[in-house]
């Protein structure tokens, strides 16, 4: 109803979760007419298949139950006896035919809209007791295609059979002039041929009937624009949610990260925008990584954590900015800019011997900065652009 209030036209094709939705709730195309036409068919040609063994068993049963002696029908238990005996004697032939038609009834139930059990569909409807709705249903345009379907099959059937037994009315009155077995032989070749045709008439319904389900269910299952983005929306999740995940996977990702720090060998600055923790493991195979990275707020508070547990600070600007702009976190520096960390780790490492050194003011952090050997290409500004 939700398109009826808004004004909004089914115009969009039914997304997959939308298809799914309905056939979980028993929405599937189904034809009715085709069912029928397999049915028929089924049965008419068993007759054809099967008609003189069944007739010659029809006729033997016939036989068995109205020629019997005087005994016979003063024995009590003799109808029992009789009735058993000419249930068997018909029972192999009617089976398989039974079981042909069982066989084309399934088959026409699942040939259009597949194998199908839902429990919604067989689930009671409050709204389907509504009198006014079902008046509504009695006369909608799909009451009145169901109608004309119908009209359509009788008058089909009706001129079939018309010119059925135009064809066939030498046969029938010849019927008058054979012996009473061929009268009943003849008459059973009539009248399968009479089914086989009058059926056949029905693949001409099934025909049209057929595709039109299939439009009719695809029209039903049309959505509006608003209902595709609806269903986008609890699929992917709506923005707020999703900013919300984000924002707290952020958080989780920093925590992470400034876990880290401690571990770190040394914490290049830019000094203020950019901070970069590098570690280096000379005992493994290997570049020096960088475990924690961060801008503004978040290079601040790297520097916070290098501080309280005693990390180097090193101010280098240009070779903060290239590791920034190049590297991830837990990834290793690019192999053009192992000289210059080296040099950077060779002076952390003299300063560890040497308890009573301390790292070099702004003047010579800067001074060294400009002594280190970076690629033009690595030369990054705060906006992370190369200046020309």
């Amino acid at each position: 109803m939700a398109e009826e209030e808004t004004g909004q036209e089914k115009t969009e094709d039914a997304t997959p979760k939308r298809l799914e939705k309905a056939r979980e709730e028993g929405q599937v195309a189904r034809s009715r007419e085709l069912g029928t036409t397999l049915l028929l068919m089924t049965g008419a040609f068993s007759l054809l298949a099967f008609g003189s063994a069944l007739g010659s068993r029809f006729m033997a049963v016939m036989k068995f139950n109205f020629d019997f002696d005087r005994q016979t029908a003063t024995d009590p238990h003799a109808m029992v006896t009789q009735l058993s005996t000419s249930i068997f004697n018909m029972l192999d032939v009617l089976g398989l035919i039974l079981v042909l038609l069982m066989l084309a009834g399934a088959l026409g139930s699942v040939a259009l809209g597949g194998w199908l059990v839902s429990s919604k569909a067989l689930m009671p409807k409050i709204s389907r007791l509504n009198p006014l709705a079902g008046l509504k249903r009695m006369f909608s345009m799909k009451s009145l295609v169901e109608l004309g379907k119908a009209v359509a099959k009788f008058l089909l059937v009706v001129i079939v059979a018309i010119l059925i037994l135009l064809q066939m009315q030498g046969d029938i009155l010849s019927i008058g002039q054979e012996t009473l077995e061929a009268a009943i032989i003849h008459s059973a070749w009539i009248i399968i041929w009479s089914a086989i045709g009058m059926s056949a008439a029905t693949i001409i319904i099934a025909a049209i009937d057929v595709p039109y389900q299939v439009y009719d269910n695809a029209q039903k299952m049309l959505m509006t624009k608003q209902q595709v983005k609806d269903e986008h929306k609890d699929s992917e999740g709506k923005p707020e949610i999703k900013s919300r995940i984000r924002q707290l996977q952020r958080e989780m990702a920093q925590s992470r990260m400034m876990a880290s720090v401690p571990d770190a060998d040394v914490v290049i600055t830019n000094p203020e925008h950019f901070s970069v923790a590098l570690k280096y493991d000379m005992d493994a195979p290997g570049a020096p990584m960088v475990v924690a990275k961060g801008a503004d707020e978040i290079a601040l508070k790297i520097r916070e954590v290098a501080n309280l547990n005693n990390v180097p600070l090193l101010q280098s600007p240009t070779l903060t900015r290239a590791i920034y702009f190049t590297t991830d976190i837990d990834e290793e520096i690019p192999a053009k800019l192992y000289l210059a960390v080296a040099q950077i780790l060779a002076y952390i490492y003299q300063l560890r011997t040497d308890r009573y050194a301390r790292p070099r003011s702004d003047s010579q952090s800067r001074t060294a900065d400009s002594k280190l050997d970076l690629p033009d290409e690595l030369l990054f500004d705060s906006d992370g652009k190369i200046p020309p």
